[in-house]
């Protein structure tokens, strides 16, 4: 039997096309990924900025159309909004409305999200004590800090109690206090069957938190590699990170 299956991409390229004065400019984004995200892990996709992290992500939420491949979400392919609903999506920087509370944000997000009146009372103060801004909640977010601005981002994706997380660098801008209790959510989320997929280059978190972890770099997905290849060993999967790229990691 197969085992379950969250997210796949098979043989995925995607170039960016954009044309300036009757000229026209080819980049790849990504070139040729396959991955298959179990159900019920937590899995960390490592790589320098410009890797490819940002385009993977968004096509597995379907922002972005494969140019070759194929992309599909609990065996469906996308785009297809009914299973995206089963999905949260975090970006690496959160574009969220100043002038609202976290409050009046979460209750915005929610009827965008379709959830009734009554689920956004339920859960709303839930998520909010859940990310720690409980005691901030009076604030509109235009007094947050960074790093109360990204627990903002993450309690929106926690809203509706999605069963695939995708997480874009999701612990930029985060203090070491934050850090941790960022760690202790992520985990407590998987412990009750959630799906995490996360992008970082903070490899030290990734090694704590992950269950498999690929390298990205120019847009290949070069390396998968199992929680025991680097377990029990301090700054081993940065070790096999750098390795993997070429760069010498005493470097």
């Amino acid at each position: 039997m197969r085992e379950p299956v969250a997210a796949e991409l098979q043989n995925v390229t995607k170039f960016y096309r954009r044309r300036h004065l009757g000229r026209l400019t080819v980049t790849r984004g990504v070139e040729d990924i396959s991955l298959r995200l179990a159900s019920g892990e937590i899995f960390g996709l490592l790589g320098l900025n410009g890797a490819g992290k940002t385009t993977t992500i968004k096509l597995l939420l379907g922002l972005l159309f494969p140019s070759a491949g194929t992309v599909s979400v609990f065996d469906t392919p996308l785009p297809d909004r009914r299973v995206l609903a089963r999905v949260g999506y975090l970006p690496e920087l959160p574009t969220l409305y100043k002038y609202l509370t976290i409050t009046e944000l979460l209750r915005l997000y929610g009827r965008l999200s379709d959830l009734s009146e009554s689920a956004i009372g339920e859960r709303a103060p839930q998520v909010i004590e859940r990310v720690g801004l409980a005691p901030h909640a009076g604030k509109r977010l235009g007094e947050y800090s960074k790093g109360m601005l990204q627990r903002a981002g993450l309690a929106q994706t926690l809203l509706h109690d999605p069963d695939l997380f995708l997480l874009d660098e999701p612990v930029t801008g985060i203090d070491p206090l934050g850090l941790k209790e960022m760690r202790h959510l992520l985990l407590d989320l998987n412990h009750k069957g959630k799906t995490i997929f996360f992008s970082s280059h903070i490899i030290s978190e990734a090694e704590k938190l992950c269950h498999r972890a690929g390298i990205i770099h120019e847009g290949r997905l070069i390396r998968i590699l199992e929680r025991r290849e680097w377990e029990g060993s301090e700054n081993r999967l940065e070790q096999l990170f750098l390795e993997t790229i070429g760069i010498p990691s005493n470097a």
